[in-house]
């Protein structure tokens, strides 16, 4: 990583248990705030206890996190087309899209020309199609940069657990929205809406 003096970088986070190695390898080059945007988490109630855990992470790190609007109904008409893809495929291409341009815009707001996401550090996401889609969010904004990262490399995803378990962060079982939960866990009826 190629250090920038005094740049001011906004991360945008699915979840906390995801965020502490990506949070403390970007603040030793940047002023880092969070941007927490997520409308595809379902149901309401884990939204709210991932929103609850990443201010947790933000308080302990000493960092400012913003909130973005869940706009689930929204989210969950845009994606119904691709409700049968499997993980990785059209839905999270949308899905990453839509929040990566979320980003994008919120950065521009608060002045912030670079951005970056901590998705890449799970293991069921493609990088590629991450980094890809955060550039061309930033395309729409003068000024604005993608940090193109590939957070699960040299062994990210076990340190972030490691972290996340000795600060007591809960980890959940399924990537956010109601077509990733296993079907063990999928009740009969799930109301997308919810």
């Amino acid at each position: 990583m190629e250090r920038m003096e005094n740049r001011r970088f906004l991360l945008h986070i699915c979840c906390a248990p995801c965020s502490p190695h990506v949070i403390r390898e970007l603040k030793k080059e940047f002023e880092v705030a969070l941007y927490f945007y997520n409308p595809n988490i379902h149901p309401k109630d884990e939204y709210d206890r991932r929103l609850e855990e990443a201010e947790k992470l933000a308080a302990l790190e000493k960092i400012p996190i913003f909130l973005g609007e869940y706009r689930h109904e929204e989210w969950t008409k845009g994606a119904e087309q691709w409700k049968n893809e499997p993980e990785r495929g059209k839905r999270c291409e949308f899905c990453i899209g839509g929040r990566l341009a979320e980003t994008a815009r919120k950065a521009d707001e608060l002045g912030i020309n670079l951005f970056g996401t901590v998705l890449t550090l799970s293991r069921l996401k493609n990088a590629i199609m991450i980094n890809s889609l955060g550039k061309r969010a930033a395309e729409n904004f003068s000024g604005i940069a993608f940090h193109k990262a590939d957070w699960k490399k040299k062994d990210g995803f076990n340190i972030s657990a490691k972290i996340s378990g000795e600060i007591g962060l809960k980890r959940q079982d399924y990537c956010g929205c109601a077509y990733s939960i296993r079907p063990a866990k999928t009740p009969a009826s799930v109301d997308f809406r919810d």
